[in-house]
């Protein structure tokens, strides 16, 4: 499964390389705006390299969407944001159809698009909308597209939801349903900036001049890197390790500690997610093969929205996070 042709070995090697040329350039122009959190700006960068959306939670005023929206920039992508609130409704998000009537006194129906028809699309906090609009979201996500009144509408090209999440302990929030969930290739967890990094905030901010990100590559670009990072070689300890994780965090595959303490564990779209995130890691860190090491790495952000603890677990005071690293701690060689 590792192995590839010899001329498509060297056509991946120059690619590759000049993939990681451009998301240099896109790291560093992020890193004009956006201060500290690195690992953050590298999950979100992975699940849109890797063709995927994301989900990224904190508590308010962490910079998410100032993220989103640099992202939007740098990438060369056309972006829409919706605020979403608790009466918000589909149809805000999807577009409506409105009846005209022409000149010769004919009616008809005619659909105006709504934010759903960008690249970027960002949604944000998106637990303070009602499930009805959330499962909105569902179909454009898995299909890219949408379907209104029979009608078929094909979404642009590329396609992510980059949404953000307050905690769910906070008022007016409503969890996001499961198989919505299992649509996010990743969940992005934003904490607090360290201090240097709020240091750089305080300063860069508040003067009269603030930096602003310009664009860095194009849509077009961005979806040559996405279909490399497909053809990448995945090795079969690599394939492995994956399988072993993903069937590790399940309940009734045989482990007592994840019997005991998972109530529900992540199904084949985990495994997806770490096939495509892993090698879209190797290359942003410029290897041109997944390692062991990258499914770790991700073991976390891919899985923690996948799985629930369960009540004996959640009594005891342990987290899904917790949960994640014992098992990614088991050696997958």
């Amino acid at each position: 499964m590792g192995l590839m042709e010899p001329n498509t070995a060297t056509d991946i090697v120059a690619e590759a390389e000049k993939a990681l040329e451009d998301i240099g350039r896109v790291r560093e122009e992020v890193s004009k705006v956006i201060y500290g959190q690195e690992s953050v700006v590298e999950n979100v960068l992975l699940a849109i390299l890797s063709g995927g959306h994301a989900l990224l939670v904190g508590v308010p005023g962490l910079a998410k969407t100032k993220l989103v929206t640099t992202l939007g920039t740098v990438l060369g992508l056309d972006a829409n944001r919706i605020q979403f609130t608790p009466d918000l409704m589909p149809s805000d998000i999807l577009g409506s159809e409105v009846l005209e009537e022409s000149e010769a006194g004919r009616r008809s129906f005619r659909f105006i698009k709504g934010p759903v028809f960008a690249q970027l699309l960002m949604a944000d906090e998106i637990n303070r909308a009602s499930p009805r609009t959330q499962s909105a979201l569902l179909q454009s996500m898995q299909e890219y597209a949408v379907t209104i009144a029979g009608q078929h509408y094909e979404l642009p090209r590329p396609f992510h939801v980059l949404a953000t999440q307050n905690p769910l302990e906070q008022e007016g929030t409503y969890p996001l349903p499961e198989a919505q969930l299992d649509r996010f290739l990743l969940q992005v967890n934003v904490g607090y900036p360290d201090k240097a990094a709020e240091r750089r905030i305080l300063l860069e901010t508040t003067g009269a001049a603030e930096e602003h990100a310009s664009p860095v590559i194009t849509a077009e670009r961005l979806m040559e890197i996405q279909q490399l990072i497909r053809k990448m070689p995945v090795s079969e300890t690599v394939l492995e390790a994956i399988l072993d994780l993903v069937r590790a965090a399940r309940p009734g595959e045989g482990h007592e500690d994840t019997d005991r303490n998972v109530a529900w564990g992540p199904g084949p779209r985990a495994g997806q997610a770490l096939m495509l995130t892993a090698r879209a890691r190797a290359l942003y860190e410029g290897r041109l093969a997944p390692s062991v090491d990258d499914i770790r790495a991700l073991a976390n952000p891919v899985l923690q929205h996948r799985m629930a603890l369960t009540f004996a677990a959640r009594a005891e005071g342990m987290t899904v996070s917790d949960v994640i690293a014992s098992i990614a701690a088991r050696d997958f060689n």
